[in-house]
């Protein structure tokens, strides 16, 4: 049975160093004209040092006007390859896999980026009043984002990054595309399965053309959305499928939304067996795995190197994804490798906003989402901290990294603003030509 420490040999050809994936998280460390910066370039070298085989990037964004934050990592008329190609030296120092995960927020797009944001259909994101009705695309809207994603890919391979991953989970715009709660289209794009899957598709097609056939081509898909009316388990077992037939190279398990964070809200419920409350999609995985052979990963919960070995000798997966464990602990990959009853932290489990009803597992739906996002600030506050070369984890309270979190947020959101307009840039006519500004 495959080990941690065992090296995968992807359907393209390239070879993941060991099981481990570093999944994304978004970072909010660009310029507020979305380029890299050196606190990227010490993030990832420090993560890459860690000893996970396989890093992936937070969302890049492929269109400078819709952001999943202020801070992002964007494509799009901004420059910074030089930054790019920088950030993907130290990213792969230790002679890992280092992949970009290339991503467009749609209605998950917060009014602090952007108040007339893009999706399927125009149908509003409940999030107490952060995120606008969005306008429904047009035909011309979904080409040009299928070209983008595919322009983008090109950058990554082009300034030294190792493979892609196209970000089709967690309700981004792929993810609305595949939903029936968010996709409400009746013309070719909506309805049934095989078209409500098509802009993933495409998207993918798009890409591989971009990077072509040796070059690893992964996607991040929900097992299902955990809504009502929404993507299910047997809708992802299909798409799969396709995906397969396009030829991913490596396909990541997560699930939910934001307006069912099931990707955050599962850390904090209890489970029949421990191995059960660490890999909370494992059950997901198994069915989706006894649909197609392409190489799995799964992320969420995983904290003991017992549960690890456990999946991986199950044959449900072959890649153990890991998130906020690295953000307090940068060397868990050579910790785990190394140490086969290593358990990694889990500060999750005493992060809330308060107790009963008042914490994250309150039966009100906006207590459960402030407690999650005010976790979500915490690490966020970690992941800045190991960007500017502290020690982690930092002992700093979640009602302080809340507070901290917005008011950064406003705060990369004005110069993002002041930024735009100096290049001549509009948050709603996108400019045809290809001319890049400067910040």
């Amino acid at each position: 049975m495959p080990a941690i420490s065992d090296s995968l040999t992807l359907p393209c050809g390239v070879v993941l160093p060991n099981r481990l994936l570093k999944s994304a998280m978004t970072e909010g460390l660009a310029t507020p004209m979305g380029q890299a910066t050196a606190r990227h370039d010490t993030l990832y070298r420090r993560w890459s040092e860690g000893g996970v085989g396989t890093l992936v990037s937070g969302n890049v964004m492929v269109d400078y006007r819709y952001l999943e934050r202020p801070g992002n990592i964007v494509i799009d008329r901004n420059g910074g390859e030089d930054a790019l190609a920088r950030l993907a030296q130290a990213g792969t120092t230790a002679g890992n896999q280092f992949w970009m995960q290339i991503s467009h927020p749609g209605r998950q797009c917060t009014r602090m980026s952007n108040r007339r944001p893009l999706a399927p259909s125009a149908i509003g994101l409940s999030g107490g009043g952060l995120f606008a009705v969005p306008r429904a695309m047009t035909e011309d809207d979904i080409r040009i984002a299928i070209a983008d994603y595919a322009r983008v890919a090109g950058v990554a391979k082009a300034t030294g990054f190792t493979g892609v991953q196209v970000h089709g989970a967690h309700g981004y715009l792929l993810s609305q595309f595949l939903s029936p709660r968010t996709n409400q289209r009746s013309d070719a794009w909506g309805g049934p399965l095989e078209n409500r899957a098509r802009m993933l598709l495409e998207v993918v097609r798009a890409v591989r053309q971009a990077v072509g056939p040796d070059f690893p081509v992964a996607v991040k898909l929900n097992s299902a959305d955990f809504s009502k009316n929404g993507f299910t388990l047997e809708e992802s077992c299909q798409v799969v499928q396709w995906l397969e037939a396009e030829g991913v190279d490596l396909l990541e398990i997560s699930g939910g939304t934001y307006e069912k964070l099931e990707f955050v809200e599962a850390s904090t419920r209890q489970a029949s067996s421990s191995q059960q409350r660490e890999a909370y999609f494992l059950e997901y995985a198994r069915d989706i795995r006894a649909a197609v052979k392409l190489p799995l990963a799964i992320t969420g919960g995983f904290r003991s190197r017992a549960a690890m070995d456990a999946a991986l000798a199950d044959q449900a997966v072959d890649v153990i994804g890991l998130a906020r464990p690295t953000c307090v602990e940068p060397d868990a990959g050579q910790r785990l490798c190394a140490d086969s009853h290593h358990r990694l932290p889990e500060p999750e489990r005493q992060l809330r906003l308060g107790r009963g009803p008042l914490g994250p597992q309150s039966s009100t739906q906006l207590v459960r989402l402030l407690n999650s996002q005010a976790a979500v600030s915490w690490f966020y506050q970690q992941i800045i901290d190991l960007a500017e070369g502290r020690a982690v984890p930092n002992t700093v309270s979640i009602f302080t990294a809340y507070l901290r979190y917005f008011a950064r947020e406003l705060r990369l959101s004005l110069a993002r603003g002041r930024a735009l307009k100096r290049a001549g840039l509009s948050l709603i006519d996108r400019p045809t030509d290809s001319a890049a500004a400067s910040d």
